[in-house]
């Protein structure tokens, strides 16, 4: 199973409240594909740690932040991530913790594909965290 999809999978049984995509139509999702420098893969995973609590914490905005890295490679890295509307995602963008984030990791990420993408569907079980 690709990364994606089991991202995918994973967000749809984990997802932090029951949602259907045609409730949320304003919904933002992006989806980042990285290669991270092998060397530093422990010290991205602990910025992405630090960053995803800090958003989700403190940006009302910010519903689901979610990293992870392909068990047999952890060099490539895949964050999927739900904002309220699109103005939630740019405000993000402004946050400490993101500059802080990105200022940290640019030079550990070797290749970065952003990918803008439209909710099919977001549910999960309420009260369950992944």
């Amino acid at each position: 199973m690709s990364v994606i999809r089991w991202l995918v999978v994973m967000v749809v049984s984990c997802f932090c409240a029951v949602a259907m995509a045609e409730d949320r139509p304003n919904r933002y999702v992006r989806i980042a594909e990285l290669e991270i420098d092998p060397a530093q893969a422990e010290a991205f995973a602990a910025a992405a740690r630090e960053v995803g609590q800090a958003s989700v914490r403190s940006e009302d905005g910010c519903l689901a932040l979610y990293a992870v890295a392909e068990k047999d490679n952890p060099g490539r890295v895949r964050v999927f991530e739900i904002y309220r509307d699109p103005p939630a995602y740019q405000a993000h963008l402004q946050t400490p913790h993101f500059k802080k984030f990105r200022a940290t990791t640019d030079a550990m990420v070797k290749s970065r594909k952003l990918i803008d993408a439209i909710p099919l569907s977001l549910a999960t079980k309420p009260g369950v965290a992944p």
